[in-house]
């Protein structure tokens, strides 16, 4: 319940800011969203410090928490409303509705290289899940990620049709938190001209990734090809004082 709880304060927070409801670009101190929300101090500050760490607010010492105005000029189509690093899990697009077109979904034994990547053994086996997205039946990315079965044993034809990331939190508890990420760009293969409708000349983009638990397990290896229009992914990095 607790959960649930900070998920809706995040989720109404943000949807308060796309709405610009904080023209001075301030937020409420935590003692007037504890009253407003009617929650705890310690879940404001869980749904606070979520934001803060996917760049959306920041806090200046002594003046209060403020909205990145580069979140509001920048807002990317990548928009997750859990506590999971998902950056394929959520999309919005200026009102348009998104869906997910399930194109393959087997067992197979992992290759070498997977088993290196996801710390598997020879003999293990993960889910090749293959994965069409789209707004309002426009097709912007092709989605390959393999995820081993012993860490999520309990997948579903329904389930990934959906939010994998929110099945697992939902079902486990677990969240994933870190990833590893490389964005690229390449010539459009004849799949990516069919499947995103994309010409011949026309590039594709390439984000390519490691998925890792709370607990530092790795969770998928995902391969995402998106229509370049698409291409516009926003991250928020911590630089260590020494650097």
């Amino acid at each position: 319940m607790a959960d649930l709880v900070y998920r809706k304060i995040l989720a109404d927070l943000k949807q308060r800011i796309q709405n610009d409801e904080f023209p001075t670009q301030k937020l409420p101190d935590e003692r007037s969203l504890m009253v407003e929300y009617d929650v705890s101090r310690s879940t404001v500050k869980r749904a606070l410090n979520i934001m803060a760490n996917q760049g959306i607010i920041f806090k200046k010492r002594g003046s209060g928490t403020f909205i990145n105005p580069l979140y509001q000029k920048n807002q990317t189509i990548f928009q997750y409303e859990g506590s999971n690093l998902g950056v394929t899990d959520s999309f919005k697009s200026d009102g348009k509705i998104p869906s997910i077109k399930l194109l393959e979904f087997r067992v197979i034994p992992a290759s070498e290289e997977l088993q290196t990547e996801l710390f598997l053994n020879p003999g293990d086996f993960v889910y090749e899940i293959k994965r069409l997205r789209s707004f309002d039946d426009q097709p912007f990315m092709i989605e390959l990620g393999y995820i081993p079965i012993k860490v999520a044993p309990g997948l579903s034809v329904e389930t990934v049709e959906g939010s994998i990331f929110n099945f697992l939190e939902s079902s486990t508890g677990k969240t994933v938190t870190k990833s590893f990420m490389t964005i690229a760009a390449e010539p459009s293969t004849n799949e990516d001209q069919e499947l995103l409708n994309l010409k011949p000349v026309e590039p594709v983009g390439i984000m390519e990734g490691i998925f890792f638990l709370d607990d530092g397990t790795p969770f998928e290896v995902s391969n995402m090809r998106l229509h370049y229009k698409y291409l516009n992914y926003n991250t928020f990095v911590n630089l260590d004082e020494n650097g």
